[in-house]
């Protein structure tokens, strides 16, 4: 993941968050800058929409979305994921997939705590109301990456966990919840009364960015509705539509 380790939301074409919202994990939009918050939005981390760490983040997000599209397939994908339990592996499917419970996922480590599961899906990654992902017998979310040809869409109230590596845009409808991070190389991320809790998957990652003019695929954004996220240094961020509380402790990274 590189510079991309320490985000636990990452968008191409900006972000949008209908709260209450947490997010313990870094956060950034680039080339399109635009940051929408309605409510509220609790950030334990860093707001880097724009800036430099940004900006290689989302190049390390393209080469880690470029390496999990390029695992050589172990098993192919031939019916919705619920109710299956799945061992170490790459799946793959040349549609969508699809999680539709109620009965939940199962990934098992099988006592491996470095075992990982990576699931390449040919279009989009949805799932349905109130399902679940559930990792168990050493099964860390650090070690699962969904990688989406197209866009991911998170039900009301389930539960996932991994790595969301989407091409295009990424949702997490109402109450959904994430142990993980949800990472969208050209579309928008779109929040609604989620809760997002990035893994400690490896040591923070020093971000060193040399400059230059940016990229042309995008716009940069105004912000939008509600403004957009700004860090002060007084542990609180007015975000237009509503106070976004910020963790007084912040990851230390270097842009320069």
């Amino acid at each position: 993941m590189g510079t991309a380790e320490p985000f636990a939301v990452l968008a191409g074409t900006g972000i949008t968050s209908t709260g209450p919202t947490t997010i313990n994990g870094d956060i950034g939009t680039y080339p399109n800058t635009a940051m929408t918050v309605t409510g509220s939005l609790v950030l334990n981390g860093t707001d880097h929409s724009g800036d430099g760490v940004t900006q290689t983040a989302k190049s390390d997000l393209t080469a880690a979305y470029l390496d999990a599209a390029g695992q050589t397939s172990d098993f192919p994908v031939i019916a919705d994921l619920a109710g299956q339990t799945l061992t170490p592996g790459v799946y793959t499917t040349a549609t969508g997939l699809e999680i539709n419970g109620p009965v939940p996922l199962t990934l098992d480590a099988g006592g491996d705590a470095n075992a990982v599961f990576v699931f390449q899906a040919g279009s989009t990654l949805i799932t349905q109301p109130n399902t679940q992902v559930n990792l168990v017998n050493g099964a860390i979310a650090c070690n699962v990456f969904w990688q989406v040809t197209s866009s991911a869409t998170l039900g009301v109230d389930s539960t996932f966990r991994g790595t969301i590596l989407a091409l295009q845009s990424s949702t997490l409808n109402t109450r959904a919840t994430l142990e993980g991070r949800v990472l969208s190389r050209n579309g928008a991320v779109t929040l609604d009364q989620n809760t997002i809790l990035r893994p400690a998957c490896a040591s923070p990652v020093t971000a060193t960015y040399t400059g230059g003019t940016g990229g042309s695929g995008g716009t940069a954004g105004t912000g939008g509705t509600g403004g957009q996220v700004t860090r002060v240094p007084v542990g609180s961020v007015d975000a237009g539509g509503g106070l976004v509380t910020v963790a007084a402790l912040f990851r230390s990274v270097t842009a320069r």
